[in-house]
């Protein structure tokens, strides 16, 4: 009894409480609390937070994400499965949808005149009360043998027959939305506004009914690539997979670099395998130095295999910029025996632990950018001005 009472008073003890030490009734608040190291604490910090200072009178209450929290769960994720190899089970070959309904019109002409006169013969009443007459009619309502025993025998084989519902390829199962969930959260606990950067999705925005400011790490990404990268114009800029090109692209438009692509195969062999993925190199990169951009990079497996991958079609380099360094779990480890040359990363996420251990790491500072975006959001002027020079 006791070990049960303490185990008790020790999750209690878990329990987030803000209390808010200064007056902030009618004044304006900004709650800054990225979305890294133990997430779920952070978010219930956060949402008491805002709660706290609506409850204490606070005008408009701002809050500032570097790393929005749950951002790379605004949608159904996808299937791995992939499209299918030319040898596959008869599964991969059927049709994504089927109708078993009957088609009067597959069954002729001559069928659905003859179902019609036969609802028509059920119909008559016989005018006289002779017995030849009700003799004649009971042959008419008559059920021929098709009618009977065939139909009979279909109905219950096609009922033995019947299997529960399975999921083709290309049905996405039920799961859970958490971005929704979080846009919501935030919502009803009282927060008027959000400033965040480089949004893992930015259809992430329009979950929300308040403003969303989504700030981007492209101006700071290009000025690092004209400053410390030599003959940069020569350089190649490559987006590790299919949905960052995009975002690669309009650093290497706006500087008047090549472009590549790493092209990601996921076939239906071994779908529980992230690894089983093959990755294809569209572009060249012989004797030239790599630049590779992604926004986000929590295990480093796609920016290590790319590395890999990029240095072995002839790369002479590899760069990789990246907004969000998570690098969760062993990634220090696999970046520092990975192909990459240099790994810059911005301090959207606390990096002070990881840059002791990776001496490939070199971050960036984005405070000056949250900083004046702060600002001009209190006097009213306008935030795109912070994207004019990019």
């Amino acid at each position: 009894m006791l070990q049960n009472t303490n185990e008790a008073w020790s999750s209690l003890q878990a329990e987030t409480r803000v209390e808010i030490k200064e007056s902030v009734r009618n004044k304006d608040v900004y709650v800054l609390q990225t979305g890294s190291g133990a997430v779920n604490d952070n978010l219930m910090e956060l949402l008491v937070t805002i709660s706290a200072c609506k409850t204490a009178s606070a005008r408009k209450v701002t809050a500032v994400l570097p790393l929005f929290p749950y951002s790379r769960q605004s949608d159904i994720p996808y299937k791995k499965a992939g499209a299918p190899l030319s040898k596959t089970s008869n599964a991969y070959n059927k049709p994504p949808f089927e109708c078993n309904a009957p088609n009067p019109i597959s069954n002729g002409v001559s069928g659905l005149n003859k179902a019609l006169s036969k609802t028509h013969l059920d119909d008559v009443e016989p005018q006289h009360n002779g017995p030849e007459h009700l003799k004649r009619a009971s042959t008419l309502r008559q059920p021929t043998r098709s009618d009977t025993g065939e139909s009979t025998k279909s109905d219950s084989s096609s009922a033995s027959k019947e299997t529960p519902f399975q999921p083709r390829p290309g049905y996405k199962q039920w799961v859970a939305q958490s971005g929704t969930l979080v846009a919501n959260l935030l919502t009803c606990a009282g927060a008027d506004h959000v400033i965040t950067m480089d949004l893992h999705d930015p259809q992430y925005q329009g979950f929300f009914d308040i403003p969303v400011d989504n700030l981007h790490s492209r101006p700071i990404l290009k000025r690092y690539i004209q400053q410390n990268i030599p003959n940069y114009q020569q350089a190649v800029v490559v987006s590790p997979d299919a949905g960052g090109a995009k975002r690669a692209t309009a650093i290497a438009d706006g500087l008047g670099m090549p472009f590549a692509l790493i092209h990601r195969e996921r076939r239906p062999t071994k779908i529980t395998d992230r690894q089983n993925a093959t990755m294809l190199l569209v572009g060249d990169v012989v004797n030239r130095t790599v630049i590779l951009i992604d926004d986000l990079a929590d295990t480093s497996n796609t920016i290590t295999r790319a590395a890999k991958l990029l240095k072995k079609e002839g790369a002479k380099e590899v760069y990789a910029l990246i907004t969000h360094g998570v690098l969760s779990g062993d990634a220090i480890e696999r970046i520092n025996a990975s192909a990459l040359d240099k790994v810059i990363v911005t301090n959207s996420v606390p990096q002070e632990e990881h840059e002791l251990s990776c001496p490939k790491l070199e971050v960036l500072d984005v405070g000056h950018v949250f900083a004046e975006a702060i600002r001009r959001v209190h006097h009213g002027e306008s935030i795109s001005v912070l994207f004019r020079n990019d």
